[in-house]
């Protein structure tokens, strides 16, 4: 890594700006109402298959967006078995493992695993990067995950575990270990000065050839399901939740860290459930209440500057 690129790094992590805001918002925002996208989805089309279209799209659009503004195309080999890397872990496997871990595990418990990621990449960051463990974020993540236990927990209780139920749970965590992997190599990708549009596309293209070939080994129809439901949905999940939620997390995770960035995923939940109560009548409980206070205190915690030194 650069002289430049590491002063570049540490003074981004410190930004508490309102451009940050505005990122941290959109990422929120944009991921905590894909759900409905991904549930319209759901049904006619391999999920795989569905999953490919939506960055095949994506990746096209990226590809658009890189060449329109000029920016960098070729890059060396290193680089590029990164960029492979970030494809595989935050394009392509982690939802895999999300899809098919979801067939058996409560919505509700699914949310709780994704929140970890908060948590993981606070252990990956001091694992990999000697990242100092801040007391203060690392509280905040805890009580996040903590809030949105309580507000699924009739759910999760409710739910019964065999031996469906405990693999799915695997699967679900093993997709938040892609997703905080893939944050690692964007970070490290980031640090070395390569240009987070040409990455982004890059990984995305490299996500795409790993979705093509696991829906042919599983010989899925290639087939999209011709309703104005499942279109629309595909764009929104293509433009919105990964091109511009992407594009906004990544940056997040160079102005913040990993830690701060990936408290993000506790918040989805409930943005989710708020859509939930206009969309669906979703009844909110008072333990329900309790664990969004304790989500939004823990998002407080994380995302407070430190004390200047």
């Amino acid at each position: 890594m650069t002289q430049a690129a590491a002063t570049m790094s540490a003074q981004d992590a410190k930004r508490f700006d309102g451009t940050t805001f505005g990122l941290y918002a959109a990422t929120v925002l944009l991921w905590g109402v894909s759900w409905i996208g991904i549930r319209a989805q759901l049904g006619v089309v391999a999920p795989e298959m569905s999953v490919l279209w939506r960055f095949l799209l994506s990746a096209v659009l990226m590809w658009g967006w890189v060449l329109a503004t000029g920016h960098q195309v070729r890059f060396p080999l290193a680089d590029h078995l990164r960029f492979a890397a970030v494809g595989c872990c935050l394009f392509s496997f982690n939802f895999i493992s999300f899809y098919y871990g979801g067939l058996s595990v409560p919505s509700g418990l699914l949310s709780v695993v994704f929140s970890l990621a908060s948590v993981f990449n606070l252990v990956l960051g001091f694992v990999i990067f000697r990242q100092k463990v801040e007391p203060r974020v690392a509280l905040g993540g805890v009580i996040g995950v903590a809030g949105i236990g309580l507000l699924f927990w009739p759910e999760i209780t409710g739910a019964g575990f065999n031996a469906a139920a405990l693999k799915g749970l695997g699967l679900c965590v093993m997709g938040t270990l892609f997703f905080c992997s893939g944050n690692m190599i964007s970070t490290v990708v980031q640090r070395r000065g390569a240009p987070l549009l040409s990455a982004t596309a890059w990984g995305m293209t490299y996500g795409c050839v790993v979705l093509l070939t696991l829906n042919v080994v599983r010989g899925n129809a290639f087939i999209i399901e011709p309703t104005m439901k499942y279109i629309g949905s595909l764009l929104y999940l293509s433009i919105g939740a990964s091109v511009l939620a992407f594009m906004a997390y990544l940056t997040l995770l160079r102005r913040l860290g990993a830690a701060r960035a990936g408290y993000t995923t506790v918040l989805f939940p409930i943005i989710a459930l708020a859509v939930s109560t206009l969309l669906e009548s979703y009844q909110w409980t008072a333990l329900a209440g309790i664990g969004v206070v304790f989500a939004l205190v823990g998002n407080v915690l994380v995302l407070r500057k430190p004390s200047a030194k």
